[in-house]
This record gives C-alpha cells, structure tokens and sequence, in this order.
C-alpha cells in the first residue's frame, strides 16, 4: 500500500512539473492580444510601413531616443540625395533637396546635444525605424527614373515622416531630460511641414502604383 501510494505521489508530481513547465514557456513575439508581432517594418511589397508599435512594450532610454533620431535623419538624408539623382519633377527634386538640408542640419543638431549630455545614440533592439529606411532605399533603388520613381519617394517620405512623428512623440513622453525634450518640440514643426509638403505634392502626382 505504501509503495502504491509513493508511485502515485511521484505521478502527480511530474504532471504537475509538465504543467507548470508549459505555464512558464514563454510566446515569441506574442502581443497582448494573441496576434504575433511582425519584426519587418515593410509591406509585402517591399514598401515601407508606419507601424512603430513594436517600441510600446518598453521604456525608451535617453540613449535610445537620440539614437532614432540620429538614424532618421541620416536615412532620410540618404534616400533624399538618391532621390535629387533620379527625380524627374521639379516638385519633388525641390522637395529632396530640401530633406536633405534640414534633416542635415536636424541631425547637427542631435549631435551636438548628444555630445553635451554625454550620450551615446543607441537604438532600441526593437527599433522599428532601420528596417523602415532600409526598405525606402530598397524601393527607391529598385524603381526607374521617371514619373512612377516620384510617386514612390513621395510615398515613401510621407510614410516615414508619420512613423518619425510617432517616434518622437514617445521620445518626448518618455524622457525627462529637459534638454531632449526640447530638441523634440523643435523638430516635430519642421516634421510636420515636411509631411505636409509631401502630401501637397501627392496631391499633384497621384499614389504610386503597386
């Protein structure tokens, strides 16, 4: 009878280990909801998408704010001066060649604070914005010159204003530095006047095609 019971002891214990193994076992790039999160910040068809939801699960350090910024503004200044190469509408040549000058002077700008602070600009593991320049210079690279490579960069930038407007603002929400936040009320109007720029020009040229 005792060993009956020390077998049936045994027995519940090891059930009881699977389940609480399987309790503990954590989801991968599971959301709130359920739904699992996609790492990629572009669409299926290798256009750049806004979502920036990846960062709301954790606080943004001062470090990692500066360091969104500093890769914003460089990619934009990036795909801008291949946008001045192949840009066929005065529009929208105008229009890259002012991103580049004051995303230019935006970065300066973050430099020099950085360096005061003693930051070092480190993104986030999560950052959302690499993947989105990256699929912008893809697109860009990837259309010919012409008409339909103007709709596509004025695309793009549109989308990438709006995903740096919303990374800005969960910069200024997170931090207390009163210096980052600062630079962040400074730039969010110039942002802002890019984007509008962007959709004036749209208006004119239509979305661009898939």
């Amino acid at each position: 009878m005792r060993s009956e019971l020390c077998r049936y002891s045994m027995l519940a214990s090891m059930g009881l280990g699977l389940l609480t193994a399987g309790a503990c076992k954590p989801r991968e790039n599971a959301t709130t909801s359920g739904a699992v999160e996609t790492p990629s910040a572009t669409d299926t068809t290798g256009r750049m998408t806004s979502d920036t939801s990846q960062m709301a699960g954790g606080k943004l350090s001062d470090a990692n704010i500066v360091g969104l910024l500093d890769e914003a503004n460089m990619a934009d200044s990036a795909a801008s001066a291949l946008a001045v190469t192949k840009a066929t509408s005065p529009d929208v040549k105008a229009f890259a060649k002012l991103m580049m000058n004051e995303h230019h002077a935006l970065r300066v700008q973050g430099q020099q604070l950085a360096k005061r602070l003693n930051i070092t600009p480190a993104p986030p593991a999560d950052d959302p914005l690499k993947p989105a320049a990256e699929g912008e210079m893809s697109a860009l690279k990837s259309t010919p010159k012409g008409a339909q490579f103007d709709r596509t960069y004025i695309e793009q930038e549109i989308t990438i204003h709006k995903a740096v407007l919303d990374v800005a603002g969960k910069g200024h929400d997170a931090t207390q530095n009163e210096d980052l936040k600062k630079l962040i009320e400074q730039a969010k109007p110039v942002i802002e006047k890019h984007l509008s720029k962007a959709e004036e020009i749209q208006k004119k040229l239509g979305k661009a095609t898939a």
